[in-house]
């Protein structure tokens, strides 16, 4: 279900953010109770059309998906648009005139499509990406390298420790990186800092829920006045 809603409330604190949102003209209130409905994925249109960065990253992996699977790249630009409506059921968009929110999203499912299909790109996929977190996610979940795109194994920023067994303990709250057997010893190297500052990738949180699929964790301190009621008007 996907609804248009406005925002007429905001307050946060360093557990996380909450608002109040006002869905126009629809009435879910039965909905929402009959159905246990608890989350939600938000997504903030802040106005701003694709940036010409954008334009050329998106249109780029195009033209690699389309020289690996045989097809025009104008046809595999409106393939692709579709296989982005099918899997976040939002509109169908324009790379002209879309917003910077949509083409991330698309760039991040162009990228999550190759990872997934094995499709070589001709720039390294870190390049490539609007949103570093979800790219790593990705990298992860189809166990390839981060940084160039082999086949990677999964390496934890926070160390399990000597003496435990990796195949048994939980790991569920360490961040972790998936990287080749090439990279995985060059972090051991030179270490897990200069690593990270040399390839601009850090490790990230993901667990399993109880569905069996897995979920990125982000977290993300904000600060900023409110009002006498706690509630900053919008």
């Amino acid at each position: 279900m996907h609804e248009l809603a406005k925002i007429t409330g905001i307050r946060s604190d360093i557990e996380g953010t909450e608002m109040k949102v006002f869905v126009p003209e629809k009435n879910l209130f039965n909905t929402i109770l009959d159905k246990r409905i608890r989350d939600v994925e938000l997504r903030l249109d802040d106005g701003r059309t694709i940036t010409n960065a954008q334009r050329k990253k998106a249109y780029a992996t195009i033209r690699d998906i389309a020289d690996y699977t045989g097809y025009l790249p104008e046809q595999m630009k409106e393939i692709m648009k579709y296989e982005y409506i099918i899997r976040t059921g939002n509109d169908y968009f324009s790379l002209g005139t879309c917003t910077v929110d949509t083409a991330r999203e698309f760039i991040s499912m162009l990228l999550e499509f190759c990872l997934e299909q094995g499709i070589p790109l001709s720039d390294l996929a870190i390049n490539r990406t609007d949103d570093i977190g979800r790219y790593l996610y990705y990298c992860i979940k189809n166990r390839v390298c981060a940084i160039c795109g082999r086949k990677g194994e999964i390496h934890h920023v926070d160390k399990i420790g000597m003496g435990n067994d990796r195949r048994s303990i939980d790991d569920s709250e360490y961040r972790k990186i998936c990287l080749c057997r090439t990279h995985h010893t060059e972090d051991h190297t030179i270490g897990e800092k200069a690593f990270q500052e040399k390839y601009k990738v850090y490790g990230i949180i993901v667990k399993e829920q109880e569905n069996g699929l897995e979920e990125l964790q982000q977290t993300q301190q904000v600060q900023q006045s409110q009002n006498d009621s706690g509630w900053d008007q919008v």
